[in-house]
């Protein structure tokens, strides 16, 4: 398996929308308290602060382990570095510092040493993927909140100033962008498992998450205007079924049980907001009632909504919401069925494995128990 150039500009892309997402949160911060939305400046605070607190822990916790396979001790100053917040960026400089070495300077035949040690193409692979999973989880744990805050912003106040735009745009681009890039890198990362491989599969696989993500987003919002009470016990009533559907299906990616559980949690809160396999298993039941429920719930908020007062909501928005709630979430579920229909990579097997185990996996790494779809 090859690092290529290709995918060291990926990489640098992925840091080039991840300061982005960094700078449009924190501009977004200072002018909701410069405003005097002292509300919507805290949670904004708080959904950032969670996402990196959870980020930071698990990167740590994988430099410790790394560094412990490894026989050496880890540094305090990687300890310091991920106080300040500072883990991904870190990773980010090791990963860009040696994919650029493998990229672009690395040849097999002037370094045959490289058979007796670590194969650098693989080691980068293994960092990158890395990184894509901690961007995929701050993703979720912060974006998709944030992303909620800012549409219901929007509709509420009708209109919305430079900053709050920017902030939609760009929540939306980290969430696309953090998903297929930790599908490609994940993929690639494991060698019993079949690349996905050019675009039209993964643009299929973008749309697919986006709209459905998209739709869901859009009906969170509403049940929002209706009842926050009710909109957020639903939500943790979600958040809890995911944890306890990560506690069942007996998820082993940690090696300690603190940080089984931490990822217990967020798997629990990734689901809230789209599928993800995360265990290993034929998905296609699991998916089919996920998707099930999540269209039943979709439309039971359009119904409640279309007989409750519309005093609490510009009437003016709410049937093209209604329709982009609806064709979002028709279109993403035509492009799961297109995507895992005719282009999902095992959709040549026979038999269907399960996602994350199916065939052995002939070096241990910390990858094969990595979120799979």
């Amino acid at each position: 398996m090859k690092y290529t150039k290709l995918n060291f500009v990926m990489s640098v892309l992925g840091i080039i929308i991840y300061i982005a997402d960094l700078i449009v949160d924190i501009w977004v911060t200072v002018r909701f308290f410069h405003e005097g939305q002292y509300v919507f400046g805290i949670l904004t605070v708080g959904f950032m602060l969670f996402g990196t607190l959870v980020v930071q822990c698990f990167s740590y916790s994988w430099f410790k382990a790394d560094l412990k396979e490894a026989g050496q001790e880890i540094q305090h100053c990687f300890l310091l570095l991920h106080c300040l917040q500072g883990g991904v960026f870190t990773r980010y400089w090791f990963a860009l510092k040696k994919g650029y070495h493998v990229a672009f300077k690395y040849s097999s035949k002037t370094d045959n040493f490289v058979e007796e040690q670590i194969d650098p193409h693989k080691e980068i692979i293994d960092r990158v993927t890395d990184l894509s999973m901690l961007r995929l989880f701050e993703t979720y744990l912060e974006g998709c909140p944030q992303l909620a805050l800012q549409l219901y912003i929007l509709l509420e106040h009708e209109q919305a100033n430079f900053s709050q735009y920017a902030a939609i745009m760009v929540s939306c681009c980290a969430i696309s962008w953090s998903t297929v890039d930790y599908q490609i890198a994940l993929r690639k990362s494991l060698p019993d498992k079949n690349l996905l491989t050019g675009p039209c599969p993964k643009l299929i696989y973008l749309f697919y998450k986006l709209f459905t993500l998209l739709s869901w987003m859009l009906s969170i919002v509403l049940l929002l205007f209706l009842n926050i009470k009710i909109a957020l016990f639903l939500l943790l009533f979600l958040w809890v079924l995911g944890i306890l559907w990560a506690f069942k299906e007996d998820t082993q990616f940690c090696a300690s049980q603190g940080m089984e559980l931490l990822y217990r949690i967020v798997v629990g809160f990734i689901l809230v907001f789209t599928f993800f396999n995360i265990k290993g298993q034929n998905t296609k039941c699991p998916m089919s009632c996920y998707y099930i429920v999540r269209v039943l719930a979709t439309l039971g908020v359009l119904i409640v909504f279309w007989f409750y007062p519309l005093s609490i909501f510009n009437s003016d928005y709410f049937i093209p919401i209604s329709v982009t709630i609806a064709l979002t979430l028709l279109l993403g579920i035509i492009f799961l069925l297109i995507y895992y229909g005719t282009l999902h990579p095992n959709r040549s097997e026979e038999t269907k494995m399960d996602e994350i185990d199916g065939k052995p996996v002939q070096s241990d790494c910390r990858m094969k128990y990595f979120l799979m779809e």
